[in-house]
């Protein structure tokens, strides 16, 4: 009895939410006992569409958001302590890690211009040079975050038909993987300096660029993907199948291109501790050069690598089924929550003028069903 009781009352507390919202005149006011019909649902589904796109706009939004750590330094006692490292981090650790990271530069193009430039007859012996030279310049890049980096699992060797897939949190999950293999990288075209070095140095790695505003992008990158692939002598293959950054607490939707290549496919997870600082590049929001300061003055960036077991395609599964599979594999070692959306929403979002059509074309044909019955 106290059942039925408490659905009644729920019953009824419905009745009255769905009648405030109804426009003045409807058939739900004037009788007040019927039957709700479907065209008194109709009045009320702009604003129920409303509440759900309002819903939906807050779990997509969320996976590109910033977390900052709640501030400690709220006392007396503790703020002293702050001011004190702040004057660290600014006026000794930074100064020092622009040494470090000056140095790095000078070694490094002191060895690769003439690598580059008088090797050119023998390729073998550049790229194996080159490959070093670039993972040694990854290390100072780490070494001037004070990086972290636990690496978990057999190290990657050069193998052909093979694709490393990982989690994107920032243009620095690059850098710190390409310190232990120097992988040729699919990534989106970028202007100023990192587009320089994008376009000079590492495409002598193999790395493949794309500019996601240019469809015509897309089969000239698949084509260079399966070519490079097939190359025996080729440095691995690295994707981020998420196609933009992600705050580390999520995963969004993996693009199939990389599980269409008829590979093995070898998952890499990528796990940050946002101890010391947030590695997520809000690229929105900020330039890469402003996101590489805030690391360089931070106390360090402290990750954990996961190189997990080796997928291939199972009988009857289809790359999109394949696509999830590895991305739950990389999830669940990562930490990190499954949404179902897609990444590229964050630069294409659909116009309300096109959403306000796609409601009508079903609004309409929900109606011709409803008459048809």
């Amino acid at each position: 009895m106290n059942g039925i009781g408490k659905l009644k009352s729920s019953s009824s507390e419905l009745d009255l939410h769905i009648e405030d919202y109804l426009p003045s005149g409807s058939s739900v006011q004037q009788e007040r006992h019927g039957k709700l019909r479907l065209c008194d649902l109709l009045d009320i589904s702009p604003s129920l569409s409303e509440a759900a796109r309002a819903i939906v706009d807050d779990t997509f939004t969320r996976c590109f958001k910033s977390n900052p750590p709640e501030p400690w330094n709220w006392n007396v006692y503790l703020f002293p302590l702050w001011c004190c490292g702040v004057v660290v981090r600014y006026l000794i650790l930074f100064p020092i890690r622009i040494l470090v990271l000056a140095l790095g530069w000078i070694i490094f193009l002191s060895a690769f211009i003439p690598v580059h430039s008088l090797l050119k007859g023998n390729d073998d012996l550049r790229k194996k040079i080159e490959r070093c030279l670039v993972e040694m310049m990854c290390s100072f890049f780490v070494a001037s975050w004070t990086g972290v980096v636990k690496y978990h699992g057999p190290r990657p060797s050069i193998r052909p038909k093979q694709v490393f897939v990982a989690n994107h949190t920032s243009m620095i999950d690059f850098i710190i993987l390409e310190q232990m293999t120097a992988f040729a990288v699919i990534m989106q075209k970028h202007p100023g300096w990192v587009g320089l070095l994008q376009s000079t140095i590492l495409e002598s790695v193999g790395c493949i660029w794309f500019n996601r505003t240019e469809a015509k992008d897309r089969e000239i990158v698949a084509r260079k993907l399966r070519d490079h692939v097939l190359g025996a002598n080729n440095n691995p293959l690295l994707i981020f199948p998420e196609g933009t950054c992600v705050n580390n607490h999520y995963s969004v939707m993996f693009k199939k291109g990389a599980f269409e290549l008829g590979c093995t496919i070898c998952p890499v997870a990528i796990k940050y501790n946002k101890i010391f600082v947030d590695a997520f590049w809000n690229s929105r929001k900020q330039s890469f050069t402003t996101h590489l300061l805030q690391l360089m003055t931070s106390w360090a960036v402290v990750c954990d690598v996961w190189y997990l077991e080796p997928q291939n395609l199972k009988p009857g599964e289809t790359p999109i089924e394949f696509a999830e599979r590895v991305r739950d594999i990389i999830s669940h070692r990562a930490g990190l929550k499954k949404v179902p959306w897609d990444g590229y929403l964050k630069y294409s979002r659909p116009s309300p003028k096109h959403r306000e059509g796609k409601q009508q074309i079903f609004a309409e044909s929900v109606l011709r069903r409803f008459e048809e019955k």
